[in-house]
């Protein structure tokens, strides 16, 4: 005959508790998903893990650290992002329209050439290296592995970097629109494509700036992308269009 264990006031007492200490932290959940309407959840969201991915890198940072620096609930995270990979997206997006603030600086679109924009981005590049830490890779790092530098040699970069990317090309494909409806330029030059490859030369020129502290160096490297970027674009120097390619 099956005996049935007998239920002790005490353990009754053990169970509500357990209970009520679930129901508590359920409601704390919910409150904090319900602290905030959905725009300032997603700018909190953004400037936690911008903050601690630069602090902590990328891998070492979970949705529940995230959660719990942005004050909301994790499952708001995922509500408003779907993934951290996404998450990661996000801020690329939010770096690449740093740079192209510091870029332009509200010059007029059809003014500005290729020296003018690249030094700037070089000079933003210096003063924001938040992509090494959010990687957990610092430029050099990759080089002595043998495989590219920087974020290009992490996998885990690959939603930043794409994101960044392609939030620069856009504003660049614009800007060399907006120069060449004034000043003329290249008749057949695909002005979409011509940004995407001028930001992998760009990338590899600032990757090889930043492995290196020979000052001169660097301004070598700096002074020769500018070069070759001006002349595919149809620039002389000086930064003058050309007027017969």
């Amino acid at each position: 005959m099956a005996t049935r264990a007998l239920e002790t006031p005490a353990k009754r007492r053990a169970t509500t508790i357990v209970v009520d200490a679930v129901k508590v932290d359920a409601a704390k959940a919910d409150s904090r998903a319900r602290r905030y309407d959905p725009a300032e959840t997603r700018q909190r969201v953004l400037a936690a893990a911008n903050m601690l991915f630069a602090t902590k890198g990328y891998g070492a940072t979970g949705t529940a650290d995230i959660a719990r620096e942005a004050d909301v609930s994790e499952g708001s995270i995922f509500y408003h992002f779907g993934s951290k990979r996404n998450l990661l997206a996000d801020i690329g997006r939010m770096y690449g329209e740093s740079m192209i603030e510091v870029m332009w600086q509200g010059d007029p679109l059809e003014d500005l050439e290729p020296g003018i924009i690249l030094r700037r981005a070089f000079e933003f590049m210096f003063q924001h290296r938040e992509w090494e830490k959010y990687t957990d890779t610092g430029c050099d790092t990759g080089a002595k592995m043998g495989k590219p530098a920087g974020i290009h040699g992490n996998p885990e970069a690959e939603p930043f970097y794409l994101s960044s990317r392609d939030t620069v090309c856009a504003w660049t494909t614009k800007q060399h629109e907006a120069a060449y409806a004034k000043h003329g330029g290249p008749a057949n030059l695909n002005i979409p494509i011509a940004s995407a490859l001028t930001y992998a030369v760009v990338g590899n020129a600032i990757e090889a700036v930043m492995s290196t502290t020979d000052e001169a160096a660097r301004q070598a490297i700096i002074d020769e992308t500018i070069r070759f970027v001006r002349a595919a674009y149809g620039y002389d120097d000086n930064g003058r269009m050309l007027s017969c390619i």
